[in-house]
């Protein structure tokens, strides 16, 4: 019985920090209408950059970590995202494919395919008992940041002039810039605050996770948001945000019922993906049009 409350406690966490993951993945495509393959690759930086300076204060780790995201979050959008804007969305999503792997290309040359240790504050791996029943520090951290990043963001959209602005540029960019709203602005501002997500996501998964990180590191998880983003109806923030949690938890349920190797909880399953995936199938069979949409919806209801 307390193992199948740890799974459930594990599935939401890790429901969790997929759910941050598809906030920024929805926000880029709220304003840009780009889906970013890349942002997977956000994460495996801001791990190499806490593996980098395992040898500082966590403090100091963490702030190199949101450094160097939010840098190359800002270097995607000047260089690639801001010239192709009047692309086409397939040229952009190729373009993201490319920065992808050139990322990891980089890693890969840089560091070798072997993983570094990329931890801060090793003890939130440690268990805590709640009602008698023993749960891991990372487990209520994962669930507790996910929690605050969700009413920061929805404060951001809903009481600022800039998330305001946002959230007009994602139902009616033309009419939006005619009414002042700067465009450039706007995205920036966006693709900073993806950035930001993507930073505590490099902080908090391999503690929930695998602590090692590699070239790969995020390759999978980014898939698997994306198509918890899609399943969960990538039009609006919420769906898709609901999408991508459903798709951690059914991850995290799964991997701790499938016959699997290692020791819990860092476990891995041969199985996994093929039924992650053959849900997601069922799924969109059953709801085509998405698992958190309506039927009939209007453009005001996209963010």
């Amino acid at each position: 019985m307390t193992q199948d409350v740890q799974i459930v406690l594990d599935a939401i966490a890790l429901g969790s920090i997929y759910g941050l993951m598809a906030i920024g993945i929805g926000l880029v495509f709220g304003v840009l209408r780009l889906v970013n393959f890349a942002y997977g690759q956000l994460i495996m930086a801001g791990g190499y950059a806490i593996a980098l300076t395992s040898d500082r204060s966590p403090l100091v780790s963490i702030a190199v970590c949101f450094a160097v995201v939010l840098a190359l979050s800002l270097a995607m959008e000047l260089v690639a995202f801001r010239p192709l804007r009047g692309a086409s969305p397939m040229t952009m999503l190729v373009a993201t494919f490319a920065i992808s792997y050139l990322l990891q290309s980089i890693a890969l040359v840089r560091f070798g395919s072997i993983g570094k240790f990329a931890v801060v504050y090793p003890e939130l791996s440690s268990f805590v008992t709640v009602a008698g029943v023993s749960v891991r520090w990372i487990t209520l951290v994962s669930i507790g940041v996910a929690v605050l990043a969700c009413v920061l963001i929805a404060l951001l959209l809903g009481r600022t002039s800039i998330g305001l602005q946002m959230r007009a540029a994602s139902i009616d960019p033309a009419t939006a810039r005619l009414l002042g709203v700067r465009a450039n602005r706007v995205i920036t501002v966006a693709v900073l605050v993806a950035g930001v997500l993507a930073a505590v996501v490099a902080v908090i998964l391999p503690l929930a996770q695998s602590p090692l990180v590699a070239p790969d590191t995020g390759l999978r998880e980014t898939i698997i948001v994306l198509v918890g983003v899609v399943v969960g109806g990538i039009d609006r923030l919420v769906s898709a945000t609901l999408g991508g949690f459903t798709m951690g938890f059914a991850v995290g349920m799964l991997s701790g019922y499938l016959p699997s190797t290692g020791s819990w909880p860092f476990t891995s399953s041969l199985y996994l993906d093929s039924a992650v995936f053959m849900l997601v199938i069922v799924v969109l069979l059953l709801r085509p049009e998405g698992l958190f949409t309506r039927s009939r919806r209007t453009a005001v209801e996209r963010v």
